[in-house]
């Protein structure tokens, strides 16, 4: 940044980063490290800042008390004037209704505009539930590592959007510390013990904590299957927010120039 020595006004130069915003658990360890490498082949200059939502056990209370703070995490990265807004966690949002992701994005954006920041604001339900739709993956098996009953939202909260889960593994998990401690390297095996017959992708993490990204490419090898994650489905509508396009060969099919610019 320089100064206009006429005005006293600070002049941008036009190399100026575009700055992501990311609204993220406080036990989140997964997402500031697994959406920057995604995003590295940005050829935009680009910078990340968090504002956290407390968030310790992976259960509907602690899950609703996490979204009553959206509003906070909102108008704190306003304050940074961030070019997009990414509301990082899936199950919280999907916790709270049929159409929770499309309420909590409106809502957000609300909080932003009120603050002056007119970035987008999408979520990572949100930008599940559209990457599985454009891609047409109507039939998914899904890797979790939530407990049964919160895998069971998830389940139905896809279906609600025209999504149905054929086959599905859960790994009963509440702490969200111990999420982010789970090895990405035992994801090919749990997807072994799926039947992928009748399914058209894999949801290889839906967690934004759940740590995949070091297997997207393994696994679409070996089962020649699409792979989403949490994580690149938030990374995709990222880029599509700041009118960019990385080369991501991390990142599946979520990331893929030709289905990025869609």
């Amino acid at each position: 940044m320089t100064t206009d020595s006429h005005s006293g006004t600070p002049a941008f130069v036009s190399d100026t980063p575009r700055r992501i915003g990311l609204i993220v658990p406080s036990s989140n360890t997964t997402m500031e490290t697994e959406i920057p490498a995604l995003l590295d082949g940005l050829a935009q200059p680009h910078t990340f800042h968090s504002s956290r939502a407390t968030l310790h056990t992976v259960d509907p209370d602690s899950l609703a008390a996490m979204v009553e703070q959206g509003d906070r995490c909102a108008a704190e990265l306003a304050d940074a004037n961030v070019d997009v807004l990414a509301y990082a966690c899936l199950v919280a949002v999907m916790a709270s209704g049929a159409g929770a992701h499309e309420r909590i994005e409106a809502r957000l954006t609300e909080v932003a505009r009120a603050a002056g920041c007119a970035a987008p604001v999408v979520s990572s339900a949100g930008a599940l539930v559209r990457t599985l739709t454009e891609l047409e993956l109507s039939r998914v098996a899904v890797v979790a590592p939530y407990v049964p009953a919160l895998t069971d939202l998830v389940i139905g909260y896809l279906r609600g959007y025209g999504i149905d889960t054929v086959d599905w593994i859960t790994l009963g998990v509440a702490d969200n510390r111990a999420v982010g401690c789970l090895d990405p390297a035992g994801l090919p095996g749990h997807v072994a013990n799926l039947d992928l017959g009748d399914a058209d992708g894999i949801v290889l993490s839906a967690c934004v904590q759940m740590p995949s990204l070091a297997a997207v490419a393994q696994v679409e090898a070996v089962t020649g299957k699409p792979v989403v994650t949490a994580a690149t489905a938030t990374a995709r509508e990222i880029v599509r927010a700041l009118g960019a396009g990385p080369d991501s060969a991390l990142g599946g099919a979520a990331l893929r120039p030709t289905v990025v610019a869609g």
